[in-house]
C-alpha cells in the first residue's frame, strides 16, 4: 500500500524529525499533535494540526485530541471494499496509511522513587493505544510503527516499492503494536493492582531473550524471557546454561548488600565465601579461605572492576562464571585465555539489577511475592551484654549473607568475612553444625566470631552449638515461644544477642 498519508505522534522522539524528513521528500502528508507537532516545525518540515484535521480542537488538557471519528475511520475503513469507500466518502474520513505512534512513558514513570499516584495516573495513555489497535487490526492496507528502531526498515522498504509497505512488513509491526500494547496495559494494571490493594488477576508477557540449550537437566527444553541482557553483558565464553542464569541471579542480589569492596563465591545459588577489604585481592583471599572446596565449577562476583591481581588468583581454580562491573584489560587477557569461562559485565549497580518481584511455578499457577528486603530491622539487644562495636560489625556481616542462604541457614562471621556457612538443613542445629565443620575443614577458628541466623532458634541448642565453637554473640529474627529459654542460654555463656525482628526464610 502506497503511503500518501502519516500521523506521527510520539513521546520518545529520538530519530522521528529525521523519519519525518525523509517521509515528506517521499510527498507523504503529515498530521501531528503537541510536542511531535512543534519539533517538526522547527525543523521546517511541513506538519498539520490533528486540530485541523479532526475540525475539533484538543481538549481536556489534550487528553481528547485523536479519539474522533476522522481518525479511526481514515485508519480502520477497509480499502477496496466498497460499502467502506462509501461510507468513508460520506463521513469525509481521509486514509491515513501510516501511524507513528510510541506511548507515554508511563513504565519509566513508575519506576521513580516516590512516584504518586496520581502522576501515574496521567502518563496513561489513551489515544495512543486507541490509534495502534486501529491501525493494527486494518494492517492490511496500514503500516503502525510503535518503535524508534522500526524507522529504518520502513523508508527501506518504500524507497525499494515506490512508496509503498509489503504486507510482510506490515504484518510484523502490527503483531509488534498489539504486543506492545498488551505489554502496556498490563503494566498499568499490575500498578495500580499494588497500590489500590485490590483482587486482581496477575499476567505477564515477555519478550523472548533466547532459547537454551537446555533447562536444570539435560533431558529439560528452556528458554530465557525478559530484558535480563540489559543487565547483564557477555564478555567471553559458552553460552548462558539455565543454572548460570538462576546463579549469576543469586549471586548479583548477594553482592548488592555490600558497599565496600567485596568478593563473593557461589554454588548452586548458596554463599561458599564472602570477603571485604580495600584490597579486592585480599577480599578473595577471604572469600575463598571459607570453603576451598565448594567454589570448584562455582560463580565468583565482585563489586568493582576486576583487575590483575585477582584474576591471577581465580584461574588457579576452575570456575563457570566471574561477574564484575568491569574487567580491566590485564585482566581479561589472564582469563580469557579459559575458552569456556564466562566473562560477564555486570551494566548497572548490583542494586538496581536485583529482583523487583519473586516468581515462583506451583502446582496450577504461580506464586508472587516482594522481594525479601530487610524493611523495618530492628536492632534490639536482648541478652544482658551489649555488643561491641567489633562483634555488632560482624552481627551486621553475617546478617548481610544469611538472607541469601538456603533455609534453614546458618553463617558464622567476622565484621569481614564468613568463616563458616551451613545451608538448607532439616533443622537449625544441624545447619550450625555443618557450618562448624566447615569451617574447622578450612582451618579457621570460630573464636569470637558472630553466628546469624535466617530465622529464630527454635530451642537453645544452636545458640548452645554456637556458643561451645567460639561465637561469642549471635543476630537472629526472635520470635519463638521459647524465646526466653534461648536468651537465657546465651546470658549464660555471657553471649550478646540481637533480635532484628525480620526472618529470611529462603525455600
Amino acid at each position: 500500500m502506497k503511503i500518501s498519508r502519516a500521523l506521527i505522534s510520539v513521546s520518545d522522539k529520538s530519530g522521528i524529525a529525521a523519519f519525518a524528513r525523509a517521509l515528506e521528500r517521499q510527498g507523504v502528508d503529515i498530521i501531528s499533535t503537541g510536542g511531535t507537532a512543534e519539533v517538526l516545525r522547527k525543523e521546517k518540515i511541513p506538519v498539520r494540526e490533528i486540530s485541523s484535521f479532526t475540525a475539533f480542537p484538543e481538549v481536556l488538557e489534550g487528553r481528547v485530541k485523536t479519539l474522533h471519528p476522522r481518525v479511526h475511520g481514515g485508519l480502520l475503513y477497509k480499502r477496496g471494499n466498497a460499502r467502506h469507500e462509501a461510507e468513508a466518502r460520506e463521513c469525509g474520513f481521509e486514509p491515513i496509511d501510516l501511524v507513528v505512534v510510541n506511548l507515554y512513558p508511563f513504565e519509566k514513570t513508575i519506576a521513580k522513587p516516590g512516584v504518586t499516584l496520581a502522576e501515574a495516573i496521567e502518563n496513561i495513555d489513551i489515544g495512543g493505544p486507541s490509534m495502534i489497535r486501529s491501525a493494527a487490526k486494518n494492517y492490511e492496507s496500514v503500516t503502525v510503527v510503535v518503535d524508534p528502531a522500526d524507522y529504518d526498515a520502513v523508508l527501506e522498504t518504500m524507497r525499494n516499492n515506490n512508496g509503498e509497505t509489503t504486507l510482510k512488513l506490515r504484518e510484523r509491526l502490527a503483531i509488534k503494536a498489539f504486543i506492545r500494547s498488551a505489554e502496556y496495559d498490563r503494566a498499568i494494571g499490575t500498578f495500580l493492582n499494588k497500590e489500590q490493594a485490590t483482587d486482581a488477576s496477575f499476567s505477564l508477557s515477555l519478550p523472548l531473550v533466547t532459547r537454551l540449550r537446555y533447562g536444570e537437566n539435560p533431558h529439560q527444553t528452556a528458554a530465557l524471557y525478559g530484558d535480563f541482557d540489559r543487565y547483564f553483558e557477555k564478555l567471553h565464553g559458552k553460552e548462558l546454561s539455565f543454572n548460570n542464569i538462576l546463579d549469576i541471579t543469586a549471586a548479583t542480589n548477594l553482592i548488592g548488600e555490600f558497599e565496600q569492596p567485596t568478593v563473593a563465591i557461589l554454588k548452586h545459588t548458596n554463599p561458599c565465601g564472602v570477603g571485604s577489604d580495600a584490597d579486592l585481592r585480599k577480599a578473595w583471599d577471604k572469600a575463598f579461605a571459607t570453603d576451598k572446596q565448594a567454589p570448584f565449577g562455582g560463580i565468583i562476583i565482585c563489586n568493582r572492576p576486576l583487575g590483575e591481581p585477582l584474576a591471577k588468583a581465580i584461574v588457579e581454580i576452575f570456575s563457570e562464571v566471574i561477574i564484575a562491573p568491569d574487567f580491566e584489560a590485564d585482566a581479561r587477557s589472564i582469563l580469557q585465555k579459559k575458552k569456556n569461562l564466562r566473562l560477564i559485565r555486570l551494566a548497572m549497580p548490583a542494586t538496581e539489577a536485583g529482583l523487583a518481584i519473586d516468581i515462583r511455578s506451583v502446582c496450577g499457577g504461580v506464586l508472587v511475592q516482594d522481594t525479601d528486603v530487610d524493611g523495618e530491622m530492628t536492632r534490639n539487644v536482648v541478652t544482658k551484654r551489649r555488643p561491641t562495636k567489633a562483634e555488632l560489625n560482624a552481627m551486621l556481616f553475617g546478617w548481610r549473607v544469611v538472607k541469601h542462604v538456603k533455609s534453614n541457614a546458618i553463617v558464622y562471621a567476622k565484621a569481614d568475612r564468613t568463616l563458616g556457612i551451613g545451608a538448607g538443613q532439616m533443622s537449625r542445629v544441624d545447619a550450625s553444625r555443618i557450618a562448624i565443620w566447615k569451617a574447622k575443614e578450612a582451618g579457621l577458628t570460630l573464636k569470637g566470631s558472630a553466628v546469624a541466623s535466617d530465622a529464630f532458634f527454635p530451642f537453645p541448642d544452636g545458640l548452645i552449638a554456637a556458643a561451645d565453637a567460639g561465637a561469642t554473640c549471635a543476630i537472629q529474627p526472635g520470635g519463638s515461644v521459647r524465646d526466653e529459654e534461648v536468651i537465657a542460654a546465651a546470658n549464660e555463656r555471657n553471649m550478646a544477642m540481637i533480635f532484628t525482628g525480620v526472618r529470611h526464610f529462603r525455600h
